[in-house]
C-alpha cells in the first residue's frame, strides 16, 4: 500500500497541537505563573534584606576563648571586628590575617560565626621551648624556630639558648653553610628530642656549630649532643647512660653507638 502523499503528510501536521511550551497558556494559567514568579522574587528579595540590611543579624559580641597569655580584650582590639555590620558580611579570613600579624604570639586562629549576633575567636598560643636573652629581656623561641615575643621574666622551665658562634677555621665555613636562623632551628630539634626527665633540668642549650651543641643541666652537669641528627637514638642512649652513671658530669652521645660519661 502507498505511503501518505506529501499534501496528507503537510496536513496532519497543521493539525498537530504545537510543543506544549509554544501552547498558549490560559489567563488563569498566565496568572498563576506570574503569581508564582512574583512570590519567588519577593523571597529572594525578602532573604537578601534579613542578612544584609535588618537589625536582626548584626553583630553585636566577639568572644575570645583558648588564651593563655594574652587577654581577651587583646585579642579583641586587635581583631578589630566591625560591630554593628552585618554578620554574614563580615571578613572572617582577614580578622584571622589580621590577628596573626598584629599579635605574632598566635600561632592559629579560627574566625567563626555565631548565629544570629556574635563571632567567636579560637585562638591557639605559641608555645617557648627556648629563650635568646636580650639585654635585660627574653625572647620567646617556639616549636618551629619563630622568635615570637619579647618577654621581661623568663617563663620557668624553659632553658636559654645560648649562641657561641666562632668565626674562625672551620666553624666559619660551618657558619658560612648553616647561618643562625638555621641553627636556631637545629637548637630548637634538639631541645625538643631531649628526654623529659632531662629537659626539667635543662638551663641552656649552646651552640657553636651545627654539629657542636651541648646542654648545661642543673648541678654543674653537661651533655655533649653534636648535631640535632638521630636525636631518638641518642635520648634512649642519654637515658641509659645517667642510668648506668648515675655520678658523672659529663655525658657525651654526639656519636650515640660510642657514648661516653665523665667527672663524678
Amino acid at each position: 500500500m502507498a505511503g501518505p502523499t506529501t499534501a496528507e503528510r503537510g496536513e496532519r501536521q497543521q493539525d498537530s497541537p504545537g510543543p506544549l511550551p509554544l501552547r498558549r497558556l490560559s489567563p488563569r494559567r498566565a496568572r498563576v505563573l506570574l503569581a508564582l514568579v512574583l512570590a519567588l522574587v519577593l523571597c529572594a528579595s525578602g532573604g537578601v534584606w534579613v542578612l544584609y540590611g535588618s537589625p536582626w543579624l548584626r553583630v553585636r559580641h566577639v568572644s575570645v576563648s583558648g588564651t593563655r597569655v594574652l587577654t581577651p580584650q587583646q585579642v579583641r582590639e586587635a581583631a578589630d571586628v566591625p560591630l554593628g555590620a552585618s554578620l554574614v558580611s563580615v571578613d572572617t579570613d582577614a580578622i584571622e590575617a589580621r590577628l596573626r600579624r598584629e599579635l605574632p604570639r598566635i600561632r592559629r586562629v579560627d574566625a567563626v560565626r555565631s548565629w544570629p549576633h556574635g563571632i567567636g575567636l579560637k585562638v591557639t598560643e605559641r608555645n617557648p621551648v627556648l629563650l635568646v636573652r636580650k639585654g635585660g629581656n627574653f625572647v620567646e623561641v617556639d616549636s618551629e624556630g619563630v622568635r615570637f615575643a619579647t618577654v621581661s621574666d623568663a617563663p620557668k622551665g624553659v632553658p636559654l639558648l645560648e649562641l657561641t658562634l666562632s668565626r674562625a677555621g672551620s666553624a666559619a665555613a660551618s657558619l658560612r653553610r648553616f647561618d643562625e636562623d638555621r641553627l636556631v632551628r637545629e637548637a630548637v630539634r634538639v631541645a625538643g628530642a631531649v628526654p623529659a626527665g632531662v629537659a626539667q633540668r635543662t638551663r641552656a642549650v649552646k651552640v657553636r656549630t651545627y654539629d657542636a651543641i651541648s646542654l648545661e643541666l642543673g648541678g654543674g652537669r653537661s651533655v655533649l649532643w653534636g648535631s640535632a641528627e638521630d636525636g631518638r637514638a641518642k635520648a634512649r642512649v642519654l637515658t641509659a647512660l645517667m642510668k648506668a652513671a648515675p655520678d658523672a658530669r659529663h655525658f657525651d652521645v654526639s656519636v650515640p653507638t660510642a657514648p661516653a660519661s665523665s667527672g663524678s
